[in-house]
């Protein structure tokens, strides 16, 4: 049994059971894919994929272990590298948060420069996407963290750690009539064109659920994955925006007028993913308890380890 064959496993699930992209993704060719899955199966005794044809359906019933059993061991694989790394340079490195928009832009700026001056040797790579995408990324080992609102639809195998909550307002322009209602109100809000988060982001839900519960039908003409693009359409007129609190900016967005909305609307938890089992390099911890000082390196290990 060979690390390559359990690699080519795993790939081939990624890949929607597509054999060449598998391939293409290993920088190999499909026959020596096909030939690392067989040899494994031969030595294993067992059908692995369900076949059509030479295509790969989808995973048998054993399969489905194999796999489970496959991604531990890969994860303790890239754990051991880290390891590695950690005690033979542990000054430099390199740190993959996936995250949405408005976290990359409006919370992580202050977080990443003071991780810089701590750890001047390590790169911080940022990867942007919705919440059920960066959760992903942690999952396949593409990043090591995840900061993003909770995805309606967990990602298995990745643990959320609470960081903190997102209050919402309604983005509106200089003038606008919403200015004068005190308190503002769903039905209120409800008369007007609203520009809103794209429906994978679960800032969407809170929304709809809150007029879903009056019995109120907004009127959503533009959903976005980005706040400034949103706040670029209510500039023009198109229509009202349901934004996080941390995305106005009194001074940057001058043109716009924020509302408060705490009231209406159940506030965003944000969480660190991090991948079940995964070991992390000791910066990692640094960089956790810059964006929230709560999380404790041992709360953090009894959440991520089993049997911590």
């Amino acid at each position: 049994m060979q690390l390559k064959q359990l690699l080519c496993v795993q790939e081939i699930v990624e890949r929607g059971f597509r054999v060449g992209d598998a391939a293409v993704a290993l920088h190999t060719s499909q026959p020596s894919v096909s030939r690392q899955v067989q040899a494994l199966e031969k030595e294993l005794g067992v059908r692995i994929f369900i076949r059509h044809n030479k295509r790969f359906l989808g995973l048998t019933q054993p399969g489905t272990e194999v796999l489970k059993i496959v991604r531990r061991v890969l994860r303790d694989t890239d754990n051991l590298r880290h390891v590695g790394a950690e005690y033979t340079d542990q000054a430099s490195g390199s740190l993959t948060v996936s995250t949405s928009h408005t976290q990359a832009r409006y919370v992580l700026p202050r977080v990443i420069q003071a991780f810089a001056a701590l750890h001047p040797n390590v790169t911080v790579i940022l990867r942007q996407g919705p919440p059920p995408q960066t959760a992903q990324w942690v999952h396949d080992g593409e990043a090591d963290l995840s900061i993003s609102p909770d995805a309606t639809v967990p990602v298995p195998d990745v643990v959320l750690l609470p960081c903190y909550d997102h209050q919402k307002i309604v983005l509106v322009t200089v003038g606008h009539p919403l200015l004068a209602e005190k308190p503002l109100t769903l039905e209120a809000l409800a008369g007007y064109p609203l520009i809103t988060y794209d429906t994978k982001f679960v800032t969407t839900a809170y929304v709809a659920n809150a007029f879903a519960a009056a019995k109120l039908v907004p009127k959503i003409v533009l959903t976005a994955t980005d706040v400034d693009v949103m706040k670029t359409y209510v500039k023009s007129g198109l229509g009202v925006a349901i934004v996080p609190k941390l995305a106005y900016d009194r001074k940057g967005d001058r043109s716009l007028r924020a509302i408060d909305a705490k009231h209406i609307f159940a506030p965003s938890r944000i969480s660190i993913g991090i991948a079940k089992n995964r070991y992390l390099r000791s910066y990692a911890y640094d960089f956790i308890r810059m964006l929230s000082p709560n999380l404790t390196r041992e709360m953090i290990d009894s959440a991520v380890f089993d049997g911590a």
